[in-house]
């Protein structure tokens, strides 16, 4: 495994809190990093291509900046076509990213957790809704963070998928199956609301993804000390 002691060192006593960029006021980005900066464990960074996800997002040099305002470590979701995905994974890994997340669904898997060991960037692997988890076991030997997709790619806004706790449950399953020596952690990202978020947690979710729950909260200190107590 490469060196990532910062996720031996996450809260395990409460939800790790990640805090997604993409609901961040974009016009005051700076600001909401400060806003947030006590309660953010992880920053959560989307990219993608337009193909692989329907959105476009976002870019090596708004990681690099991130990592100044930002004392949070920061993990990239990468949704990108085989073709650039190694292209991708050495550009966000050169920006500073200290996590690297990239889908089951790439067809070069191997190729990307060659390289991000390479790197000695800590990876993680991201399902789609409809994605099977019987590909877990393979990789959990190479991986820190497993990502569970509640909603379709790409898409804010959503519910989430009545299927998405009962696959938490699973996945949870498998990953304690494996007997590993070092920490996966299971996220869940996607259609995490204030009436599914003490769902999520109760099927397994040790981190989840926080978008407008966080960030368009009346008082993030109140919406904080919640998230903490499930």
């Amino acid at each position: 495994m490469t060196d990532a002691h910062w996720i031996d060192a996450l809260p395990s006593h409460r939800l790790i809190c990640e805090f997604s960029a993409w609901s961040a006021d974009l016009l005051r980005l700076a600001d909401d990093m400060q806003r947030i900066a006590s309660h953010c464990d992880i920053l959560h960074v989307d990219v993608a291509d337009g193909h692989f996800a329907p959105a476009l997002l976002f870019f090596p040099d708004l990681v690099a900046a991130l990592r100044k305002a930002s004392r949070a470590p920061v993990h990239t979701h990468l949704m990108a076509a085989d073709e650039i995905l190694l292209d991708q994974i050495t550009q966000f890994a050169d920006a500073g990213s200290d996590l690297i997340s990239i889908h089951a669904e790439n067809a070069n898997i191997d190729d990307a957790l060659d390289l991000l060991e390479e790197r000695k960037i800590p990876a993680g692997l991201v399902l789609k809704v409809d994605s099977p988890l019987d590909v877990l076991p393979r990789y959990l030997p190479r991986l820190r963070f497993v990502t569970l997709l509640g909603t379709a790619i790409g898409i804010k806004g959503v519910g989430l998928d009545p299927r998405a706790t009962g696959r938490l449950t699973a996945a949870r399953a498998l990953i304690a199956a494996a007997q590993l020596p070092h920490r996966v952690v299971l996220a869940s990202d996607g259609g995490n609301r204030e009436q599914t978020l003490p769902l999520l947690r109760q099927a397994g979710a040790e981190t989840v993804v926080l978008g407008s729950l966080a960030f368009g909260a009346p008082s993030l200190e109140d919406r904080m000390d919640w998230i903490h107590g499930l």
